[in-house]
């Protein structure tokens, strides 16, 4: 989502940075009045707005290692004299556009790793644990391992016996209470995506690591400030939040998926199937699945395909080289659901005229993409 411009933000966000852009304001009262807008909605004890998600869990990782010591705060990312341990589950070492590690790492922090990409078990965390562990990060996230690793709840449950603090990063998940009732003692959470305020992160939990983290504003969070607009605009996109009607939401978003379902039925090779998220989130995906001996193309091309159509149509290709994308329905609008549908199936039409179809391999696409980064702006 981020590639993509974040979300398309709900009116209530841009009106609220709209308010503010002409004016002055003290940030840190501002960040007050957001404190208590986050903390009721989150139901939680205190919260603040940093620049994105990934901001949130540098600086929630350094308020574990500097606590109130402001000297710690200015020496970061040194911490030769701190608790400077994280631990995390190899499975939750994900890429999310950039590595996850590398985020807890800029703090400063040394990353300690439990378990094996889909193994973890309690007692790898309980013999993880050392003197110098400052913070344990669980990550919430479709891109991370969904089986085989230590739950949440007893995630929690280890770290807490021996006084670790856990970090929960749920960036783009929609309940803004599970995890903090769960125990976790900070949640970060993404302002737009799913919500669709403007770009900007959420930490909220206890009132005591909220303060340390807010502190690192002082320190290595300067380079992650938030704006006026991103603070108030990120208070009224929550209070949208909670009064939005999510039952017609999901009706809406299954009515796409049906359509998009419907436009590619009687094509040989192609297969659909509507699947849960798989982390739990109210809502459904389209995978399509390719054989590509029959629609004479590959899932990948595919891909390309879609995005070099007139009205370009992005799918969510991390496991394409599995054989199938999955498409979201969250952020279409009303009017560009039969849109989606046409390109779809016009490109699918247009592959299946080839008379033969070499596949191109997955990995050329991947070495073009970096490529093409490598070249920028050209």
């Amino acid at each position: 989502m981020t590639s993509l411009g974040a979300s398309i933000a709900v009116p209530e966000a841009i009106e609220a940075a709209s308010q503010i852009l002409p004016q002055f304001v003290e940030i840190g009262a501002l960040q007050k009045y957001a404190s208590r807008v986050i903390a009721e909605v989150c139901e939680s004890e205190a919260g603040f707005v940093t620049a994105s998600c990934s901001a949130g869990l540098t600086i929630a990782v350094a308020g574990t290692m500097t606590g109130p010591d402001l000297g710690a705060v200015e020496r970061l990312p040194d911490t030769s004299r701190l608790k400077n341990e994280v631990l995390i589950q190899t499975g939750h070492l994900i890429n999310y556009g950039a590595p996850v590690d590398q985020a807890i790492r800029i703090s400063g922090a040394r990353i300690v790793p439990v378990g094996q990409s889909t193994t973890g078990r309690r007692y790898q965390l309980e013999s993880a644990i050392t003197e110098s562990t400052a913070a344990a990060v669980f990550v919430i996230s479709h891109h991370a391992v969904q089986y085989g690793l230590i739950q949440l709840d007893e995630f929690i449950e280890v770290c807490h016996a021996r006084n670790v603090p856990v970090i929960v990063d749920a960036a783009s998940e929609y309940d803004l209470r599970r995890f903090l009732a769960l125990g976790a003692d900070i949640c970060l959470y993404s302002a737009h995506k799913f919500m669709g305020g403007i770009t900007a992160g959420i930490v909220v939990g206890k009132r005591e690591h909220v303060r340390h983290a807010y502190l690192q504003n002082i320190g290595i969070g300067r380079g992650m400030k938030v704006g006026k607009e991103g603070i108030l605009a990120t208070a009224a996109t929550l209070q949208a939040w909670v009064k939005r009607d999510h039952a017609a939401d999901r009706q809406r978003q299954n009515a796409n998926l049906v359509c998009w379902q419907d436009a590619v039925a009687g094509f040989a090779g192609i297969r659909t199937e509507i699947l849960p998220d798989p982390t739990g989130n109210p809502l459904s995906r389209l995978r399509v699945s390719v054989d590509p001996a029959q629609a004479k193309v590959t899932a990948w091309e595919l891909a390309d395909l879609l995005s070099q159509a007139e009205r370009p149509v992005i799918v969510r290709d991390d496991e394409i080289d599995q054989g199938y994308f999955e498409m979201d329905p969250c952020n279409v609008r009303d009017n560009e659901t039969d849109i989606v549908a046409k390109t779809l199936r016009t490109a699918i039409a247009t592959a299946a005229t080839q008379s033969t179809h070499k596949p191109t391999p997955v990995h050329e696409r991947r070495n073009r993409n970096a490529a093409a980064l490598l070249n920028w702006p050209e």
